[in-house]
């Protein structure tokens, strides 16, 4: 792989997650500090769980499909970069996001 590559793709994807923290970090203080009512501050820092969560499960199971497709072009003994072997993992990545889409609407119902 290459590395010169990956260095700023990392250095770009830390930025923005640090952004995103402090924006977070800022509006919740904020919240405190105007002195909100605690069921809109409740109500803010479930949605905020809930969020991790469903983030979390949707990780897990793009990930397990992703690995049940590397496991089919394993099984195939397929060594070869070709359209075959990436439209496996392109359906095997949209398998586990419409699994995910069918979970998540049963947890939230």
């Amino acid at each position: 792989m290459n590395l010169e590559m990956l260095i700023p793709i990392t250095l770009f994807a830390s930025i923005a997650y640090t952004i995103k923290a402090i924006v977070d970090a800022r509006v919740r203080r904020q919240l405190f500090r105007e002195n909100v009512s605690q069921d809109l501050v409740r109500s803010i820092i479930e949605g905020d769980e809930a969020r991790r969560r469903h983030a979390s499960l949707r990780w897990g199971v793009v990930l397990l499909a992703l690995a049940i497709g590397f496991v089919a072009i394993e099984a195939f003994d397929w060594r070869d970069l070709t359209p075959g072997v990436i439209a496996i993992l392109l359906g095997a990545t949209g398998l586990g996001n419409l699994v995910y889409f069918a979970i998540g609407r049963k947890l939230t119902t």
